[in-house]
């Protein structure tokens, strides 16, 4: 007979019984991530090879990959900031599998996500905010990156928060337990005013 993990004892910390929404969203986010990095990757040797290149994500003046892909931003640390995406997502989606096949993580671990997805959305809000108002151009594989980011971080944090990962008064930990239900609708505001902001610096960002 199969034992709910909902009934299981109180004994095992909650953030070794994580439901499926959590698992699911490690490795669709991940592997978006993933994919993404991993194209900008392939696109950025691409016009190394040949600097006539256009990358297959440069649609119009404003969503020009090439023109974002060439700048200085693109390889804060020296080399290609896809590099670090392809890792890092890699990562999520290795976790996320893992957790659909049964693993569970200690404490110590989500901590470790969660710096991690820190670090990962205050990168891609930086990058970001330099693609709007300094370079003025788009990338359109970055954009799936910053899909991927949002939801990735939101998720992680509203878990660790939830199942005591991160230790809150009782009161609150509650709080964010209801908050988590609406996780997507915190995600959909989050990509909204990004959108927004798209729309007001790039009018014409549609336009091919």
């Amino acid at each position: 007979m199969s034992i709910d993990a909902t009934s299981a004892p109180l004994a095992v910390p909650r953030w070794m019984l994580p439901g499926w929404a959590i698992k699911w969203l490690l490795v669709v986010a991940g592997f978006i991530g993933c994919a993404a990095a991993a194209e900008l990757t392939i696109e950025k040797i691409r016009l190394l090879a040949d600097p006539n290149y256009v990358p297959s994500c440069s649609f119009n003046p404003i969503l020009s990959c090439g023109s974002v892909m060439s700048s200085p931003q693109a390889s804060v640390f020296g080399f290609a900031n896809s590099i670090i995406g392809i890792i890092a997502f890699a990562a999520v989606l290795t976790i996320g599998m893992g957790m659909l096949a049964g693993a569970t993580y200690k404490r110590w671990f989500w901590i470790g996500l969660q710096l991690g997805t820190i670090f990962g959305i205050g990168f891609v809000h930086w990058l970001m905010v330099q693609s709007l108002y300094d370079i003025q151009k788009l990338c359109l594989y970055c954009m799936f990156v910053w899909i991927a980011m949002i939801p990735t971080f939101v998720g992680v944090t509203l878990f660790n928060l939830r199942t005591g990962v991160i230790p809150l008064p009782e009161g609150a930990r509650k709080f964010f337990e209801g908050l988590a239900r609406f996780g997507w609708a915190i995600v959909l505001i989050w990509y909204a005013i990004i959108f927004a902001l798209v729309i007001i610096q790039f009018p014409n960002v549609l336009s091919f």
